[in-house]
């Protein structure tokens, strides 16, 4: 096991803080770091995996920070049920290396395959497919969890701490191995259909009229857009192509995995080059390069599910000051407060490119998981756009005062007070919390900002 004091951020790279970074290549020695995270004055510790939360959810100024990553073997793929076995260091992009050939895919994945299993749980991730198959967890049949008293527990789904855990950032334990339902497929490759919408109630509506003939969906928004444009997007809808859909060639190889991968983003990128003009003549070039309607193209996974993956540092793009992901959901019902927030972010010229609408089905039973069924919108903007915190903390107050809530895995600053408005069963967490681990072995930055 390895010890090294760093300097650690999240993928925002905003506020780093130093940390004690610990490696346990084994359960016998992430206990012992446990332990030792629990001494009088250790001041804690958390998980960490491939460090893909936005915010300072795996950070812990002072304390100590498990890199799990060392724990990522397969043990077990039933072939013919489809259920994994696996390590929660084991990365999203390995499982598909190992589970494509046999005719498996992961049953939800973000807009990074480059997440761990355990961060998958920690933050109850959701995709393209919530709409139809919810988030990650609801896929999970159980898993192995360090608590603080150093035992190891396993927690089947339905269970109280199996809910507290899903979606709680960490906060509960270390977890070790998990046990995951598959969804079967016949090729690696995508059957896409790709559409523009005129404005944010075209979109709204083609979405409403037919997402449920599609298991995924999502759509690039303009942020810049104002007027009759406001909102103006570029819908996209796939289904994993059938064997009998492939050309010729691709039948010999179905089920091939190859992304691509480009070269990597500069190291930084000069401070104003990302303004409200830049970002506009991108969002203008995306919109009028999109067909106005195309269907059933086929696209590798990669290029569907995780065109940034192939752009290694992307997050370097905004230059040093970092950014911050903003996402929130809001329910059906709340079309206007979603259409008030576009018009606001429209308004003051938030020079974000990377900025995704998507519906929500179902809720998840995780405590403190994110999705709500309603409309989710995700932006990235510059850290240091003047008077951003003021105006996410008046966006806070529009999504909470519609019920709805912000994303934990990619939050850096919401407000302590907003929390319980959000998220309504935060008392019980706290009080599961309480008494797993008295001493709170467990902590992060973010559970010191939000008292978690």
């Amino acid at each position: 096991m390895s010890v090294d004091t760093v300097s650690v951020t999240g993928w925002g790279r905003t506020a780093p803080t130093t940390t004690r970074l610990v490696r346990p290549r084994s359960y016998e020695e992430a206990a012992a770091a446990v332990r030792a995270c629990g001494q009088l004055g250790a001041r804690g510790g958390i998980a960490r995996g491939l460090g893909r939360a936005y915010g300072d959810a795996a950070q812990n100024a002072g304390g100590s920070v498990l890199d799990m990553t060392a724990l990522n073997r397969v043990h077990t793929v039933d072939a013919r049920t489809g259920v994994v076995v696996c390590e929660a260091g084991v990365s999203l992009h390995r499982l598909m290396e190992v589970l494509l050939p046999l005719g498996w895919f992961v049953p939800v994945t973000p807009g990074t395959r480059y997440v761990t299993v355990g961060g998958a749980i920690g933050a109850d991730i959701h995709g393209k497919n919530h709409h139809g198959s919810g988030s990650f967890c609801r896929h999970v049949l159980s898993f192995e969890l360090l608590t603080a008293d150093g035992e190891v527990r396993t927690v089947p789904a339905g269970t109280g701490l199996f809910d507290a855990t899903a979606g709680a950032m960490g906060l509960t334990g270390v977890i070790l191995a998990a046990t995951i339902q598959l969804l079967p497929i016949e090729s690696s490759l995508m059957s896409v259909d790709t559409e523009r919408a005129a404005d944010l109630d075209d979109l709204m509506a083609r979405l409403t009229a037919t997402d449920d003939q599609y298991r995924y969906s999502v759509a690039w928004i303009d942020l810049l857009a104002r007027g009759a444009a406001m909102g103006r997007s570029v819908l996209t809808r796939g289904e994993h192509a059938p064997l009998d859909a492939l050309p010729a060639r691709a039948r010999r190889a179905p089920l091939a995995f190859r992304p691509g991968r480009l070269p990597a983003a500069p190291a930084f990128v000069p401070e104003g080059l990302l303004g409200r003009s830049s970002v506009g003549l991108f969002n203008e070039l995306w919109y009028r390069r999109a067909p106005r309607s195309r269907v059933g193209e086929l696209q590798k996974l990669s290029a569907f599910f995780h065109p940034l993956d192939g752009v290694p540092h992307w997050n370097r793009i905004y230059g040093r000051g970092g950014f911050v992901q903003y996402q929130f959901v809001v329910g059906y019902g709340q079309e206007e407060t979603l259409r008030r927030i576009v018009r606001r972010i429209s308004g003051r010229g938030c020079p974000s490119f990377l900025a995704v609408l998507k519906r929500f089905g179902d809720g998840d039973p995780g405590w403190l998981s994110f999705p709500l069924p309603g409309w989710t919108l995700a932006l990235d903007i510059p850290a240091n756009m003047p008077g951003l915190g003021a105006f996410l903390d008046e966006l806070d107050e529009e999504v909470a005062g519609a019920d709805g809530r912000v994303y934990l895995a990619k939050d850096s600053r919401l407000r302590p007070e907003m929390l319980a408005r959000m998220y309504p069963r935060l008392a019980e967490f706290r009080a599961l919390r309480a008494e797993l681990d008295p001493r709170s072995v467990f902590t992060s930055d973010l559970a010191r900002r939000l008292s978690l």
